[in-house]
C-alpha cells in the first residue's frame, strides 16, 4: 500500500495551461538542476576551442571602452560632466554587452537544443534562461573591470550605489523577456537570426551607451524613455557617479520592462506547446 502511494505522489500530469502558465514558479523549481546544468553547460561550451579561453570575456568590454574613448572623448567629445570618458562608458557597456550577448544565445537556445526538446518533457521556459542566466558570468567579469576602473579615477561611492544591483537585476529581466521571445518565434521563424544583429546594432545606436542621456530633451525625453535601456543605464549611472535620479525616465523605463515582460510570456506559452513539432 505504501509503495502504491509512493507512486501516486510521484506522478507527473501533464494538462493544458492557462494563458501565462510558462512563469509555474513551483515547476521551474521542481527542476532547477536542469536549469542549474544548462547554464553551466552554455558557460563552459562559449569559450571551448578558443584560443585565449575566458580572456574573451575581459577583451571584449575593456577593447570596446578603448574604441568609444578614442572615438568619442577625443572627436565628438561629448559632455559627461566630472565623470571620465572611460568610466562613462564602460558603466553603460557593463549592461549593454550583458543584454546583447544573452539576448543572442537565448534567441538560438531552442535550435541548438533541439534533441534535448523534442525527446523530454520539462519547462521549457529554462531553456531561454538558462542561455540568460550563462551571461552573467562575463558580466561579473565586466563589473569587476569598472569597479577597478571607478578606484583608478578616485570616484567616492555615495549611497545611490546601493541602487546599482537594482538596475543589473531589471537589465536581466528585460534580457530574460526578450531572450525567452525571441526564442520561440525562432523556432518558428528563422528569419530572426539573419534580423537580430541589425536590431541589436540600431538599439545600441537609439541607447545612451556612447553618449548621455541628457543630450536628448522636451517631449523627445520621455519618448527616449520607452527604450528600456534608456532608463536603466541613466539610473545606473546616476548610483554609481552620485548623480541625481531622473525617476521619471527610470519609471517609463521599468513600466516599458514590465510590458515586455508580460507580452512576452503570453507569446511564449502560446507557442511552446508547437516546439516539439516545428524545430
Amino acid at each position: 500500500m505504501d509503495n502504491v502511494n509512493t507512486r501516486e505522489d510521484q506522478m507527473t500530469v501533464i494538462g493544458p495551461r492557462s494563458r501565462l502558465g510558462a512563469i509555474d514558479l513551483r515547476e521551474l523549481w521542481r527542476y532547477r538542476e536542469l536549469l542549474y546544468f544548462l547554464t553551466w553547460r552554455d558557460v563552459k561550451i562559449r569559450y571551448k576551442q578558443t584560443v585565449i579561453g575566458i580572456a574573451w570575456a575581459v577583451l571584449q568590454p575593456v577593447v570596446t571602452t578603448a574604441i568609444f574613448t578614442l572615438l568619442f572623448s577625443n572627436f565628438a567629445r561629448f559632455e559627461t560632466g566630472s565623470t571620465p570618458y572611460p568610466v562613462f562608458a564602460l558603466s553603460a557597456l557593463v549592461i549593454w554587452l550583458f543584454v546583447h550577448n544573452a539576448i543572442t544565445l537565448a534567441s538560438g537556445s531552442f535550435v541548438s537544443n533541439s534533441n534535448l526538446v523534442t525527446k523530454v518533457y520539462f519547462p521549457r521556459l529554462i531553456v531561454p534562461l538558462a542561455a540568460t542566466l550563462s551571461g552573467i558570468f562575463d558580466l561579473i567579469f565586466s563589473v569587476i573591470i569598472l569597479i577597478g576602473l571607478i578606484l583608478y579615477y578616485g570616484i567616492e561611492p555615495t549611497s545611490g550605489i546601493l541602487l546599482a544591483p537594482v538596475f543589473l537585476i531589471l537589465a536581466f529581466v528585460m534580457a530574460a523577456a526578450l531572450g525567452t521571445l525571441l526564442s520561440a518565434l525562432n523556432v518558428k521563424f528563422r528569419d530572426v537570426k539573419f534580423a537580430l544583429p541589425f536590431v541589436l546594432q540600431v538599439w545600441m545606436i537609439a541607447s545612451p551607451i556612447f553618449y548621455p542621456a541628457s543630450m536628448v530633451s522636451g517631449r523627445w525625453r520621455l519618448a527616449f524613455a520607452i527604450n528600456p535601456l534608456t532608463g536603466l543605464i541613466d539610473g545606473f549611472r546616476s548610483s554609481l557617479f552620485g548623480l541625481p535620479f531622473d525617476w521619471e525616465l527610470i519609471g517609463i523605463s521599468v513600466l516599458s520592462v514590465a510590458v515586455m515582460c508580460v507580452i512576452s510570456l503570453i507569446i511564449f506559452s502560446k507557442m511552446e506547446d508547437d516546439f516539439a513539432d516545428v524545430i
